[in-house]
């Protein structure tokens, strides 16, 4: 199954009433509902991810055409090494699979790919590939799209490694404990360098954060839909989009 060196799939262009010029420059998405999409279909779980995968490809190319600079996704979870053995080495060879089409047509398709979470526990040749796709990432010039892939990503994992990263440069005498503020912390986060998240999007009808960006999403807005990962199209992502430039953005203010 092809995914980056694919031909472009034909997507509507955004939809009517949609403003371009007040999208917003950071959209993090939870990708749930795979294996639920796929019981539905008498299918087993791991067919519910292979077309979760296509669904983020086709997204994140929407989300490039129409000028949203970043896009996060929640890829795989601290927690998700709980599921089934099957279904977690099923998630790691797509994801092996598709870095390595990432490193073929990164540079021509105009994207950036980082990744979120601890890399250390994955498999050693996937982890290696993350390395090289942020590598090949970091060289790329001009304006490119960036895709964040949260990958044995937690939230409270995320402040924690921060923290860790943070105490030890105080003892290290590089940082001083008054000079500790927001803005310094967040250059220890996955995120540092980039905006918080002005939209998450959850799908399958899940009411819940999940441990998804917790620092970032102080002040996000949230959209919420019964859709599941696999039935997610640009149209529905032009709804969220809609609904979040009717709502007002205050950030504590009047």
């Amino acid at each position: 199954m092809a995914f980056w060196n694919r031909k472009k799939p034909d997507v509507p262009a955004a939809g009517e009433g949609l403003d371009r010029t007040q999208l917003p420059q950071h959209v993090g998405i939870i990708m749930d509902g795979n294996g639920r999409w796929a019981k539905k279909r008498g299918l087993p779980r791991t067919a519910g991810h292979a077309a979760g995968a296509e669904t983020f490809r086709t997204i994140a190319y929407y989300c490039r055409d129409i000028g949203i600079p970043y896009l996060t996704v929640y890829a795989f979870s601290t927690e998700n090494w709980k599921r089934p053995v099957e279904e977690v080495a099923t998630i790691m060879d797509l994801l092996h699979k598709y870095l390595l089409e990432v490193l073929e047509k990164m540079e021509r398709d105009g994207f950036r790919v980082h990744f979120f979470g601890n890399l250390e526990p994955l498999p050693p040749a996937l982890r290696d590939l993350c390395l090289r796709a942020e590598e090949t990432a970091a060289s790329l010039s001009g304006k490119r799209h960036q895709v964040n892939i949260c990958l044995n990503y937690g939230g409270r994992d995320e402040i924690l490694r921060a923290a860790q990263a943070w105490g030890r440069d105080l003892l290290a005498g590089r940082q001083k404990v008054e000079d500790l503020t927001d803005e310094a912390f967040s250059r220890y986060l996955d995120s540092r360098g980039m905006p918080d998240p002005d939209l998450i999007i959850r799908p399958s009808g899940e009411l819940r954060l999940s441990n998804f960006l917790t620092w970032q999403s102080a002040y996000a807005e949230f959209y919420f839909t019964d859709v599941l990962w696999p039935d997610f199209t640009p149209q529905v992502l032009d709804e969220a989009l809609a609904a979040f430039q009717r709502r007002q953005r205050r950030f504590g203010g009047v």
